[in-house]
């Protein structure tokens, strides 16, 4: 008969292996946090907070009547708001170097096929979310304000509040970064056994309804957003489907995959 276990003897050792975890997660932080400060302090030297805003207001600027300009209800609008702009753009400048930090830690403790798994969504992820920014902006965010200055009466002039403009555009970007992850979740889904591939395809209406709904109420009410919105995401979808089956064939365990090798030879 044993003796029973000493309920310390069950943490002995843990601690500082727990400490080291601590200091190596602190040590990533610091290093991401250093890129942002490095890519802040580039971005206010060359091209500078100012720069950055007359960028980010060039669509709207553009379609807006011929003098009319964007104003500053606040005293120190003119200040934070290009602040906040520059310190936006210097964390999607070194999205890289955080992602790769957060990699770093946490692939010592992952298999060989999770490392399969885990990077390529990682990466997939960060460039579908900058290609639904860059499509809000390059594409959407022209129409967009074309359609509502048509409609707009010649009796007003339209002078937007770069706070209002900073918040709606940040919506925008939020939305259509999130909407472009369609795939990722698609293939995450399929990849955990949550729902199956054939499932997903005959879901694929209740999709497409649910698309249309979740861009009337994100977008503004205007349609051309709504349909920017909801057709990406319609295509997007069908995009996971595809890429769910190659990436689950790719990241399978070393057990699943000389089962499925077994069953092919028989």
């Amino acid at each position: 008969m044993t003796a029973p276990r000493d309920p310390e003897d069950e943490l002995a050792g843990t601690e500082a292996p727990f400490v080291s975890h601590l200091v190596e997660l602190r040590d990533r932080l610091l290093r991401a946090l250093i890129a942002v400060g490095v890519a802040f302090g580039v971005l206010a030297v060359w091209p500078g907070p100012g720069a950055l805003y007359d960028l980010l207001a060039a669509p709207l600027v553009s379609h807006l009547p011929q003098g009319a300009t964007l104003i500053a209800t606040n005293v120190i609008s003119p200040f934070l708001v290009p602040l906040k702009i520059t310190l936006l753009a210097a964390f999607l400048v070194a999205l890289p170097v955080v992602l790769y930090q957060i990699w770093a830690f946490v692939a010592p403790g992952l298999y060989s096929h999770e490392k399969r798994m885990v990077l390529p969504l990682v990466v997939s992820s960060t460039v579908l979310f900058f290609l639904g920014v860059a499509f809000c902006y390059f594409f959407v965010f022209g129409q967009v304000f074309r359609f509502i200055q048509s409609f707009a009466p010649k009796s007003i002039t339209a002078a937007p509040d770069i706070e209002a403009y900073l918040s709606f555009v940040m919506t925008m970007f939020i939305a259509f970064g999130s909407a472009f992850e369609v795939p990722v979740a698609v293939v995450v889904l399929a990849r955990l056994g949550i729902v199956s591939i054939e499932q997903l395809k005959a879901w694929r209406g209740y999709f497409i309804v649910g698309a249309f709904i979740a861009a009337a109420i994100i977008t503004p009410p205007d349609v051309v957003s709504q349909l920017a919105l909801a057709i990406p995401m319609c295509l997007l979808y069908e995009t996971g489907l595809w890429a769910a089956r190659l990436f689950i064939k790719h990241t399978q365990a070393p057990d699943a995959e000389s089962e499925a090798e077994t069953d092919r030879a028989t």
